[in-house]
Parts: structure tokens; C-alpha cells; sequence
């Protein structure tokens, strides 16, 4: 009997049906056929098939042996063993709730200017400067913001300092930034970074892991968001105008620190309680296991006791490298993880809650945590 060789269909039922898909887009950048588009409308931020070819769940280049969109999703079937061997050489423990590490510690940016427009100390937009002006990346894929101080995220593709200082900081809500792909390859990029939270910090790992080409090779760096949630684009109109009175033009920076944290003109400054958002969490969020970005070569957070430091997980040793040669070119400084505890705990607990929303009807990995 000839191997199973599973496609559009599998991936349709198994995952973007089947209450597992997280909106990444892997799959639809992934596609050679260019068969596949993703649906925002009404908080769906789901891949979807075009009927110029086969139907909703059927795919006439799937039935003849096309497998690139299964081979691209970092939720589909054995998503994590998979990743975790190409990765890292070995599944995580029960015990690596947050995933394997190499080193963990406290970075920030040293650059003023990067620190004030980054989050959290800056350390992304300083990691993002240093990797492309010291040719570690030609590109990368990261959110901006569509223009019109509509605050609606959007993937964006950059290439320079001021690409990356404007469109640093936090958004929460979703961007598919891996749909900023196609942009990078049209400049002729072939080392490209992809910032993203866990689902797709995930992405270049379950390519890589199921041989999915070009796109596998040139997704060379992964920088990971700690994250536990996005929010439905909704929240803006239905929450902080509704009830609060602020227009979306009107925020200047948000930050989420136990509270929905809204900097407004006028240097106005507003707190959102966290259950009042609960409303608008994502769909693709409530069965994602993944806070800690754990396939990542780099994952990064605004948690713990400093709001000037990023809690920083080193995963393997293209980011141990990375950060070396930007500490040893005082680009960053750092400081040992172990300087926070409570940062380390609290990492732990939300790893540990993240990964209870894996469905049990699904594989068993995802969900196993210490006794």
C-alpha cells in the first residue's frame, strides 16, 4: 500500500475545521499553486481555498500528490515531536514546560532610540537592526500598522533601521506576518527573519522538519513572541470606543501588564481590565498550546518584575550566536534571567496554562506537563 500522502483535504478537516488552526498562514504561503487565500472577515484569520480550483475542502494538485500545505502547518498531526527533533535533536521533557533553552536572560536595547520606540527595552527592533545591517538576514516579516491611525495590524516585510523603528512596539491584535513572504522575495531576500508569536514562530520548524523546500531554507531566523492571546480587531469599536470613549486614532501605545494598558494623545493614559477583553479573544488563540514561542531560535517577552528589560529564551545555537555578536558589539546588554524570579515563575505558569487549551480529541503531545 502506497504512503499516505495527506493534503488540502487533511489539513481542511484535521485543522482549519477541526478547531486547531491558528490563523498562521503557513500553509498558504507555502502553496505553489497559489490556491489558497486568508479569510480576516469576522475574526476568521483562516487560510481558504479559491474555487478556481477543486472546492472548499478539495484540491485537484492535492489529489495529485501536492502536499506543501500540510508540510507547512505547525499544528498539523505530529506538529511538535517533529519540530522538536529538527530543531533540537530530542523531544522537550515533560518537565520543559516553556520548551527547550540553551541560556535565558534579561536583554535591552542600548541604542536610545530603539529602546524608547520598542517594547519592553527594545531588544527586538535592536535585534532586527544589528541582523540586517550586519548581514545575518536580508529581511524580515514583522506587523505594521495600516496607515490612517487605524491601529489595524498588518504583516509587513523590512529591510532597514527605519523600517524597523517604524513599526516597532506591540500590537495585540493578529497579523499574519508570514503573508509578508512574497514582498521579501521580490526584493530577492533569501535569509529571511519571521517575528511571530508561538503559532507562527512555529512555522519555519514544521517546514524545515517535513522538507518543504526553498520556502524551509530562506525562513532562516525565527524571533518568538511570548504570548497568550491575540484579539479580535473588533475590541477597537466594540470595547474601547464603546465604553470607554477612545477612538483608534486617539492610541499611541498599548501594552498588556495584568491590565490592558492605552497610551492616548494628549498624553492621556487609560487601563482596560483584562476580563473586560476576554469577549474578543481570537478564535485561533483558545486551543493554541504554545505561549512561549518554543520552536524559536530566540523567544522574547515584556513579562516579569522589569518593564525596561525583554525576558529572553536562547533556544539553539543560530540564536546563541546572534546574541553573542550583538552583545559583543554592544548593541544589547543583558543581564542573567535569574535576576528576576518572579519573570521565570510567572513564564512557567502561563506555559503551563497555555498548554491545557490543547484539545484532547487531538495528539497527546502538546498537553503533557509534569506530574
Amino acid at each position: 500500500m502506497p504512503p499516505e500522502k495527506p493534503q488540502w483535504t487533511e489539513l481542511y478537516t484535521e485543522v482549519v475545521t477541526g478547531g486547531l488552526c491558528t490563523g498562521c498562514a503557513g500553509c498558504i504561503i507555502a502553496c505553489p499553486h497559489d490556491v489558497l487565500d486568508y479569510d480576516t472577515s469576522d475574526g476568521a484569520y483562516k487560510p481558504f481555498h479559491l474555487d478556481i480550483d477543486g472546492s472548499i475542502d478539495s484540491c485537484t494538485h492535492g489529489e495529485k500528490g501536492c502536499t506543501m500545505c500540510t508540510r507547512a502547518c505547525p499544528r498539523f498531526r505530529m506538529w511538535e515531536t517533529e519540530i522538536d527533533e529538527k530543531r533540537f535533536g530530542r523531544e522537550r521533557t515533560d518537565d520543559e514546560v516553556f520548551g527547550q533553552s540553551l541560556d535565558i536572560v534579561l536583554a535591552r536595547a542600548t541604542d536610545p532610540e530603539l529602546a524608547a520606540a520598542g517594547q519592553d527595552g527594545g531588544f527586538v527592533s535592536a535585534l532586527l537592526t544589528f541582523a540586517l545591517e550586519n548581514d545575518h538576514i536580508d529581511a524580515a516579516l514583522v506587523s505594521g500598522l495600516e496607515g490612517g491611525g487605524s491601529w489595524r495590524a498588518v504583516p509587513t516585510m523590512v529591510r532597514t533601521r527605519d523600517e524597523v523603528l517604524a513599526t516597532a512596539g506591540s500590537r495585540y491584535t493578529y497579523s499574519a506576518n508570514t503573508l509578508a513572504y512574497p514582498d521579501a522575495i521580490a526584493t530577492g531576500a533569501e535569509r529571511i527573519a519571521l517575528v511571530g508569536m508561538g503559532c507562527q514562530a512555529s512555522a519555519p520548524g514544521a517546514m524545515q522538519a517535513r522538507k518543504a523546500g526553498k520556502i524551509a531554507r530562506r525562513l532562516s531566523l525565527s524571533i518568538g513572541l511570548l504570548c497568550s492571546k491575540t484579539f479580535d480587531d473588533a475590541i477597537f469599536e466594540e470595547l474601547f470606543e464603546a465604553k470607554y470613549g477612545i477612538a483608534r486614532h486617539e492610541i499611541v501605545k498599548m501594552n498588556i501588564k495584568g491590565v490592558f494598558q492605552l497610551w492616548l494623545t494628549e498624553d492621556r493614559y487609560v487601563e482596560v481590565p483584562l476580563k473586560e477583553c476576554h469577549a474578543w479573544t481570537r478564535e485561533g488563540c483558545k486551543s493554541c498550546p504554545d505561549f512561549a514561542a518554543e520552536h524559536a531560535d530566540i523567544s522574547t517577552g515584556g513579562i516579569g518584575s522589569f518593564s525596561d528589560w525583554t525576558l529572553t529564551i536562547v533556544r539553539t545555537e543560530a540564536g546563541r550566536e546572534l546574541l553573542d555578536a550583538m552583545i559583543a558589539a554592544g548593541a544589547v546588554e543583558t543581564r542573567p534571567g535569574d535576576d528576576d524570579p518572579a519573570g521565570i515563575a510567572l513564564l512557567r505558569r502561563l506555559a503551563g496554562v497555555s498548554r491545557k487549551r490543547w484539545p484532547a480529541t487531538a495528539v497527546e503531545a502538546p498537553r503533557r506537563l509534569p506530574a
